[in-house]
């Protein structure tokens, strides 16, 4: 029986392969890898070892969202599984979001149910129900039946309750958890000071290799959407939208991964109108659409504190004539006490507060300078919002009704 009404919409040929523009999408090959040349190399350096069933670096990477660092990872780490396949040396390969399992315990089950192969170890690895030291001897156990080398990406590291994982992992070898096989561990984080919260004994062996990955320019994030670009049909888009969404992309973040969204959602609001080609006018609607995303996104991955920061800072923005005020901690602090005595919580102490700041601007969502009082009055740190505060308050609202 036919639908009488058509809840799908006219199919309108804007994508040809909508899947290119999706962020889980990995490149095949070297040429889809724009602008990452010294990271890949680096990567490649640092794991070498494996190719003849030797223990490779452990590796920490770090630097803003969408700057390539889980992408250069997996690539780099899927060469390496293919060139040792050719020396018959065996490596296997995990991926954990740690976004997504918070908890050393799911970090460890979701790694060695990854890395297990039942048919081989005769040995499941259940979701639940076991302790996390259990789950630990299976790791172990199906690395050991089945591998000359692993390699674990813990993805987001910084979002883990403690660092108790990345010390099991970086020292398996050396404490003898594994009898055949070598391990690697991949850390990442976006947070460029999550390094500085780790114990002495995790950076030394954690950061036998420590890379940053800095933003993409201009230049870079044009080549990236040019080759995404076959993911839409011939000729539909305008030859302006490119050139118009790298550009937007580098001076808000140099996020790779936001530009590629700009361009997908540019391409749906054109489908979603009927239009035929992707024209600036999409890409503008795509922008807002994004900003409003990427905010939501970072502020549902924040703690609550850093949203009641924002919030203050966005309230006392809006109170001031000028769309480009620079807000003193003070006036912030002031208002973020506030919102604390609202929401039935206990205000942070000023120390942290800073700490939390210094967060947000590393995130870009604000922006901060140190300020002069005037001759022997000191100084003092003013805030800048890096978005509209409607769009920063809706933000937040989303995030807390997740």
């Amino acid at each position: 029986m036919e639908d009488k009404v058509d809840y799908f919409g006219a199919e309108n040929p804007i994508f040809a392969d909508k899947e290119l523009l999706q962020i889980s999408h990995l490149p095949r090959d070297d040429a889809r890898i724009i602008g990452r040349d010294d990271q890949l190399q680096n990567l490649g350096s640092a794991l070498r070892p494996a190719l003849t069933g030797n223990t490779p670096n452990n590796v920490f990477i770090y630097g803003k969202t969408g700057t390539g660092k889980s992408l250069c990872s997996k690539f780099i780490t899927q060469r390496v599984i293919d060139r040792a396949d050719q020396n018959d040396v065996n490596v296997g390969f995990a991926y954990v979001d740690c976004l997504q399992d918070p908890t050393e315990t799911q970090a460890v089950q979701t790694a060695a149910e990854q890395l297990n192969n039942s048919k081989v170890t005769g040995m499941t690895i259940p979701e639940t129900g076991l302790a996390t030291s259990v789950f630990y001897k299976r790791l172990w156990k199906a690395i050991d039946a089945q591998y000359d080398v692993a390699i674990i990406i813990l993805d987001e590291v910084d979002k883990l309750g403690d660092d108790n994982i990345l010390m099991q992992l970086s020292r398996a070898n050396e404490s003898g958890k594994l009898s055949n096989a070598k391990l690697a561990t991949i850390g990442i984080s976006n947070k460029i000071r999550y390094k500085e919260e780790l114990t002495e004994r995790v950076k030394s062996s954690l950061c036998e290799r420590d890379y940053v990955f800095p933003p993409y320019d201009a230049t870079q994030l044009r080549e990236i959407l040019v080759s995404r670009s076959d993911a839409f049909a011939d000729g539909v888009l305008d030859d302006s939208v490119i050139p118009r969404v790298s550009a937007l992309a580098a001076r808000e973040h140099g996020d790779a991964r936001k530009a590629i969204d700009i361009l997908r959602f540019a391409g749906e609001i054109a489908e979603d109108e009927g239009d035929e080609t992707v024209r600036e006018r999409h890409v503008e609607q795509a922008q807002r659409r994004e900003e409003q995303n990427r905010l939501s996104e970072l502020i549902a991955e924040s703690p609550v504190h850093a949203r009641y920061i924002l919030l203050a800072l966005a309230f006392r923005v809006q109170q001031d004539p000028d769309p480009d005020a620079m807000i003193p901690n003070n006036d912030v602090f002031g208002t973020y006490r506030h919102i604390c005595e609202q929401e039935g919580s206990d205000p942070l102490k000023e120390r942290r507060l800073r700490d939390i700041l210094s967060e947000l601007e590393f995130l870009s969502i604000i922006e901060q300078e140190r300020r002069g009082r005037g001759r022997g009055k000191g100084i003092w740190n003013v805030n800048r919002l890096v978005d509209d505060p409607e769009l920063v308050i809706e933000a937040c609202r989303i995030a807390k009704d997740e």
